[in-house]
């Protein structure tokens, strides 16, 4: 006998989905909306979904014969800083999620490690990580700008987009920075 390490879902929890409105019967599906938030930031230190803002999830759940198939999009909005130019960057992240979470005595549940797949408890599936992993893996490792952004100048640090086209610096080789002063 094994013992279920998992804690129980709370069904009023946003981000927890109940299945029991859905037949079981395979193609049956059902359109779920949800806004929520998180308490704390998501993302990486160059970008993120900040504490508190809305994020949107617009999904299906579609019955199959080993479990429910959850698709759809998550959006959010996201802040950071380009990596080329530190200009600030407010965007929104779009990502698709694509989902199977097993029945608990499913052949899938049975022949899959815990970690290998989504289990609904339940009539109850927990989005809660599907959302953040979604959001997460979908945010570029180096955010730009734009994809065409030029950076910074590496002489003086200003945007090079605020820069005259004909912007550039005299390079003097210290070697001879004494003799430029006899001329």
């Amino acid at each position: 006998m094994t013992m279920d390490k998992t804690p129980a879902l709370d069904p009023k929890a946003p981000l927890v989905a109940d299945t029991r409105t859905l037949p079981r019967s395979p193609g049956s599906s059902k359109d779920l909306s949800i806004d929520t938030s998180f308490p704390e930031k998501l993302g990486l230190d160059m970008i993120a979904v900040g504490a508190g803002e809305n994020i949107q999830l617009r999904i299906t759940l579609t019955s199959v014969s080993e479990g429910i198939l959850v698709t759809g999009t998550v959006s959010a909005p996201i802040t950071g800083e380009c990596a080329r130019c530190l200009t600030e960057i407010d965007d929104t992240l779009d990502a698709s999620v694509s989902e199977l979470y097993a029945f608990e005595d499913s052949t899938t549940a049975e022949t899959t490690d815990e970690d290998e797949i989504m289990r609904l408890q339940g009539d109850l599936l927990d989005l809660e990580p599907l959302v953040r992993d979604a959001l997460v893996f979908a945010m570029p490792n180096a955010p730009l700008c734009r994809p065409d952004c030029e950076g910074l100048c590496p002489e003086c640090g200003q945007p090079r987009d605020t820069l005259p086209d004909d912007h550039s610096h005299e390079v003097v080789d210290p070697r001879w920075a004494d003799l430029k002063k006899l001329l």
